[in-house]
């Protein structure tokens, strides 16, 4: 499985990016595919996750409602679509998939199989 991440650049507080990841390999329909961002100094922290087969979403309570997650089954590829940027979304953003999802996990990093390169994502005030 390999997976491609892109889309980040720099935008204004306020504005709108989308990122994307392009997931190549193994068995999509069993995936789960999340985006996870890291901060400079602080840990990886979980962001939004779909589930490729029926498509149920998940996000962290700091993107809710300001983010989505969606995935595009012809193209192999998830989108994060972020508005309302803020500062402190600045981040490397990365992508990952889980290949045998287990319920109650799939917000925790560890349980991830296959990651992105990761792609900067930075929102100036």
């Amino acid at each position: 499985v390999q997976l491609q991440a892109f889309g980040g650049g720099l935008v204004q507080a306020g504005g709108s990016l989308r990122l994307s990841c392009v997931v190549s390999g193994g068995t999509r329909s069993t995936y789960t595919v999340a985006w996870f961002r890291q901060a400079p100094g602080k840990e990886r922290e979980f962001v939004a996750a779909i589930k490729w087969s029926g498509g149920s979403t998940y996000y962290a309570d700091s993107v809710k409602g300001r983010f989505t997650i969606s995935r595009d089954n012809a193209k192999n590829t998830v989108y994060l679509q972020m508005n309302s940027l803020k500062p402190e979304d600045t981040a490397v953003y990365y992508c990952a998939v889980d290949l045998r999802p287990i319920v109650g996990t799939i917000r925790q990093s560890s349980t991830y199989d296959y990651w992105g390169q990761g792609t900067q994502v930075t929102v100036s005030s």
